[in-house]
């Protein structure tokens, strides 16, 4: 109904307007009719007036002067038989009011196709501010935990059927009867966790996993929050309840660059109507990630159309990141190699420098990719290359910000001093 309305709307709109534009154009036409005719006839007036002027100084004679008088005269009759209304120098009413017409059938013609094939019938309008609104009332009323738990459950009731699984059940069950008077094993509590989720039990393998952090307490760790919000999801097939999201809190408060949690945290944004979060969140978390990270393919799917939707319409996709066994050497592979002998140490580093190396002339990277490079060949003394490798990944990422500080911030802490650009 409402398509129905929005659309006929428009088309009476689009008439009259068109209608306007008919008379308009009319009104235009007929006045330059008339402007053309009295041009015209001032013309002839002075025409006439110049014949009288000719005579009396004798530079005409008077049959001449007769001759002429007839000649302006003949004008002025065809003037008002034939022409009248014709604009001088322009086309005539019929002509103008036929351009008229089709223009305005182009116009609204066009302007309704157009409408019909990129518009939005039946929607009303949605100013930024009441979207950004509706999508946080969306992200505060959206369905809790249980309810999509109860949901998924009732859309699944058979559990997965896998090898091993009969032998498995027992196992479990036993595991938790000895639990039921060991509150306070640690261990049996995490094994219990990972078995109940293999067997589909996810809410079970939720309160199993919940308990191991309220037994370590303090010494939880990013990873017993980040299982437990895998385990979260996956009990509701996906959705991002609020208890997700204030898991997803905890685990970026103790990791900012946690996958996990930025993967969780992209789609509950693109769940409750803010995809232009989902985009900067999964736009970091892809140039965070390696390329066989399980994410990787949905994200790089789609994050040029979210680049669209957020008003980024220059964002080009980076090449996939190389697998993670591919990416250089990390912070604790250079920590360990200190332990090495001088040597070992710098035949260790060599290997995994000149791959990374290689692959970055040939196929790019991140900036976090770049910056070891240049905090490796730093690690082995080579100044002059570690500089020649900054100076151009300063190239490379000169117009994005927040990569050039990453940068620049890697070379003051190798002690590189050139100028930045």
């Amino acid at each position: 109904m409402g398509f129905f309305v929005q659309t006929v709307g428009f088309f009476v709109i689009a008439l009259l307007v068109g209608v306007i534009l008919v008379r308009a154009m009319a009104r235009a036409g007929q006045s330059a009719a008339a402007d053309g005719t009295e041009r015209a006839m001032r013309v002839y007036r002075d025409q006439i007036s110049e014949i009288e002027r000719d005579l009396a100084r004798g530079i005409i004679a008077e049959n001449e002067a007769e001759r002429l008088r007839l000649e302006v005269s003949r004008r002025i009759l065809d003037l008002d038989k034939g022409d009248r209304g014709r604009p001088v120098g322009g086309p005539a009413p019929k002509t103008m009011r036929m351009i008229a017409f089709a223009t305005v059938i182009v116009a609204v013609g066009g302007s309704g196709l157009l409408y019909l094939s990129i518009g939005a019938p039946g929607y009303s309008d949605m100013p930024l501010v009441e979207r950004h609104a509706q999508a946080a009332e969306a992200r505060l009323n959206r369905p809790r935990q249980a309810e999509m738990e109860a949901e998924f459950a009732a859309a699944f009731p058979e559990p997965e059927d896998f090898p091993g699984r009969a032998e498995l059940e027992p196992m479990v069950a036993q595991l938790r009867e000895a639990l039921a008077t060991r509150p306070q094993d640690e261990t049996g509590f995490s094994l219990l966790a990972q078995n109940e989720a293999r067997l589909g039990n996810f809410r079970a393998a939720i309160e199993a996993q919940v308990r191991v952090i309220e037994l370590k307490e303090d010494a939880a760790d990013v990873e017993d929050y980040a299982y437990l919000l895998d385990l979260m999801v996956i009990a509701t097939g996906g959705f991002v309840s609020p208890e997700a999201e204030n898991i997803i809190e905890q685990v970026l408060r103790r990791d900012s660059t946690n996958n996990v949690a930025l993967y969780y945290s992209g789609r509950m944004y693109a769940q409750t109507g803010r995809p232009d979060m989902t985009f900067r969140v999964w736009r970091r978390l892809h140039d965070l990630s390696p390329g066989d990270a399980p994410w990787m393919p949905e994200i790089r799917a789609a994050l040029p159309e979210l680049a669209q939707i957020s008003g980024e319409p220059r964002y080009q996709l980076p090449p996939r990141p190389a697998p993670a066994d591919a990416r250089g050497p990390s912070e604790i592979d250079l920590e360990a190699a200190q332990d090495l002998p001088p040597e070992d140490r710098a035949q260790m580093i060599e290997d995994m420098v000149g791959g990374l190396s290689a692959r970055l002339a040939n196929d790019g990277g991140t900036a976090e990719e770049w910056a070891q490079l240049v905090r490796a060949l730093s690690v082995l003394e080579r100044e002059e290359q570690a500089v020649a490798v900054l100076q151009e990944a300063r190239t490379v990422f000169a117009a994005r910000a927040e990569d050039l500080a990453l940068i620049n911030a890697t070379a003051e802490e190798v002690g590189l001093s050139i100028t930045a650009p």
